[in-house]
């Protein structure tokens, strides 16, 4: 890459778990940089440490050299010969590590056999964990085999770090230049890190095109043994269409045949959706109801895991700025390591004796540390009418946490006499100070 690329939220938290006896599992969307920040940054601090580069071992199981250490048992006696007989520390770094599996024997496998064939590096990681002279980490780009599994699998004894792609921060940090056109750029193309050595917008298409055409799809499809990946690229597209609008696997469906003439299952869709999180191409978030404090089960929100992926795969047809600007604030919201939700609470008014009832939402209540907030995304607010709109759900919550607006543009920060927040959308996502208790 010819840009220089800090990712220095996650940087420290590799280091801070450095030595720990712990498994630490790197997972994200492919090509988000997760070898990137295992094999370069980490590295290299290791190295300015003063590690010695031949107590590093490192193994990167999707790519041609290293193909034959797919083979747990290969891979088992490479890493034996790498640690034994070490008197220091050895670091592993094992990259894609769900490529570490027995080849599928001809015909039918049934499922319980598929998993335990797919799942056999497991019991590699236990047993070198338990080396006290190995600190293991390993990639991975499928939350199913790896993220969910850590209680069970690792027996207690893995953490996981989700890498994303880059943030607008972190974007602009390596690009330079005036805030306002690299914005233009990232709203457009997003924050896959290749992208930076990319020059036209040509290019950066065909890139991001060519991610879900030659990895993405095809990942999942044989992963799972999909017998359609037509079929999955179309529930792709029709999520990424709705992305951030409240929606459920029937109306998807239905969406689906209205697009293609062909009616598919809603259970169908939802599996479908559920393959397209588990490759981090998606992230749910669920309704929460604020007065009624519990979760609502469906319809819940699906937001791209990043923008120009999604502006990609829909030909840049629906470049709405103040729906992209939503999705970029979930997003960095995510990455900063908040648990994020839609709020929606039920208000009633009466007027002329007739009481009505009303819906309201929130776009997002963000758990982050020990605090909540509620934060609403709108792009404008050109007068006192479409402010107090805005501001309606908030100013209804009936409780004492912080209320924050995000606009478009570089508007100061600053607190109405309600109580609810005001900050431009370039302050909010260069300064991470933001959701700290009080002024940033």
């Amino acid at each position: 890459m010819t840009k220089t690329i800090k990712r220095d939220f996650y940087l420290d938290r590799l280091i801070q778990a450095r030595g720990d006896g712990f498994v630490k599992i790197v997972t994200g969307i492919r090509r988000c940089g997760k070898s990137f920040l295992l094999f370069n940054l980490f590295k290299a601090h290791l190295l300015k440490d003063g590690v010695r580069r031949e107590d590093i071992v490192e193994v990167a199981l999707d790519r041609k050299k290293d193909a034959r250490l797919r083979d747990p048992d290969a891979l088992y006696a490479f890493l034996a010969s790498k640690t034994a007989k070490r008197r220091g520390r050895v670091y592993v770094f094992l990259d894609e590590i769900q490529e570490c599996k027995r080849p599928a024997p001809g015909g039918r496998e049934p499922a319980e056999r598929k998993a335990g064939r797919e799942q056999e590096f497991y019991d590699i990681l236990n047993e070198f964990r338990e080396k006290r002279n190995v600190d293991l980490y390993v990639t991975g780009s499928n939350s199913r085999l790896l993220a969910t599994d850590v209680a069970t699998q690792f027996r207690g004894r893995g953490e996981t770090i989700q890498v994303n792609p880059l943030t607008f921060s972190e974007y602009h940090a390596a690009v330079g230049g005036d805030k306002t056109d690299a914005w233009s750029d990232y709203l457009l193309h997003g924050g896959m890190p290749e992208l930076l050595s990319l020059k036209t917008g040509e290019a950066k298409k065909a890139y991001l095109d060519g991610l879900f055409k030659t990895i993405y799809f095809r990942d999942i499809a044989e992963r799972n043994d999909l017998p359609d990946e037509l079929f999955l690229a179309n529930v792709n597209d029709v999520l990424m269409s709705s992305a951030g609008s409240l929606t459920n696997p029937n109306r998807l469906a239905n969406h689906i045949a209205s697009a293609t003439g062909r009616q598919p299952d809603p259970r169908t869709v939802g599996r479908y959706i559920d393959l397209l999180m588990d490759a981090y191409l998606f992230r749910k978030a669920e309704r929460y109801d604020i007065k009624g404090h519990r979760y609502l089960e469906s319809p819940s929100k699906y937001y791209p895991t990043d923008i120009g992926l999604r502006n990609a795969r829909l030909n840049f047809r629906q470049v709405d700025p103040g729906h992209l600007m939503e999705c970029a604030i979930y997003s960095e919201l995510v990455a900063r390591g908040a648990s994020v939700n839609v709020g929606m609470l039920e208000t009633e008014t009466r007027a002329g004796g007739i009481r009505e009832r009303k819906r309201l939402e929130i776009d997002f209540v963000v758990n982050y540390g020990h605090e909540r907030l509620y934060i609403q995304s709108a792009y404008r607010l050109p007068d006192g009418a479409k402010r107090e709109q805005e501001t309606r759900g908030l100013r209804k919550t009936g409780d004492s946490f912080r209320k924050m607006v995000i606009v478009d543009g570089v508007q100061p920060f600053y607190t109405d006499e309600t109580g609810i927040s005001y900050v431009g959308l370039m302050e909010f996502l260069l300064n991470p100070a933001i959701l700290s208790r009080g002024r940033p």
